[in-house]
């Protein structure tokens, strides 16, 4: 039997690629059990990501080459930081090449909207949680309202072949249950859990021990 982990638990949400260590996010548990496994990723929170991510994003400075490429890289340069501005509440399901992220604007309480994450059916590890982000993304508003993201990208990871085939069909077999939770409005995309906020006495979780050990 697995063990589940508890509510106000710290662990860390590790991207594994290459059997290494691509980025790892400490994340506090909200739920944990057989079918479902919810996280609370909120700013302030210890994480870990390659040094050529934050060139990509905020510059647009690819002199340490494509996501796939720096992830050929041995070793990847991980750089520390805190999350910042975005509340994340993660749904995770065993199985699933996605997971269903509700997103708030941390400062304000204001809800973002909802946003579907394809990644690898995640699996559990010693310090929490290891997956692997895919690119491909769905944002969706609050009037449930979506639009695809990052297609480009992911694309070019295909092209290079850091995203397998067998991986593709995953996604291309779950895209037909990700459509029908949008269009009727199934759970976790239902409004339930609007309501829910952070435990007050909960603290910034801090890397977990052991986090770059595969």
């Amino acid at each position: 039997m697995k063990e589940y982990r508890e509510a106000g638990q710290s662990c860390g949400l590790r991207g594994i690629v290459n059997n290494r260590v691509w980025l790892v996010q400490s994340v506090i548990v909200v739920k944990d059990g057989p079918g479902e496994t919810v996280l609370l990723l909120a700013p302030g929170a210890q994480c870990v990501f390659p040094e050529g991510y934050w060139r990509r994003r905020k510059n647009n400075d690819y002199s340490k080459g494509t996501r796939w490429q720096e992830a050929k890289r041995d070793p990847i340069v991980l750089r520390e930081f805190a999350w910042q501005e975005k509340r994340f509440l993660m749904f995770l399901e065993p199985g699933k090449y996605y997971s269903c992220f509700m997103v708030w604007d941390h400062a304000s309480d204001q809800f973002s909207g909802y946003y579907i994450n394809f990644q690898l059916p995640y699996r559990r590890s010693h310090c929490g949680f290891d997956t692997l982000d895919l690119d491909l993304d769905i944002v969706i508003d609050p009037q449930y309202r979506w639009e695809w993201k990052d297609e480009d990208e992911y694309q070019e990871g295909i092209r290079a072949g850091g995203i397998q085939a067998a991986w593709v069909k995953g996604i291309e077999k779950d895209q037909a249950e990700v459509f029908d939770r949008i269009n009727k409005r199934s759970h976790p995309l239902d409004g339930s859990w609007l309501p829910w906020r952070p435990d007050p006495t909960w603290v910034a979780p801090k890397l977990p021990e052991g986090w770059e050990v595969v």
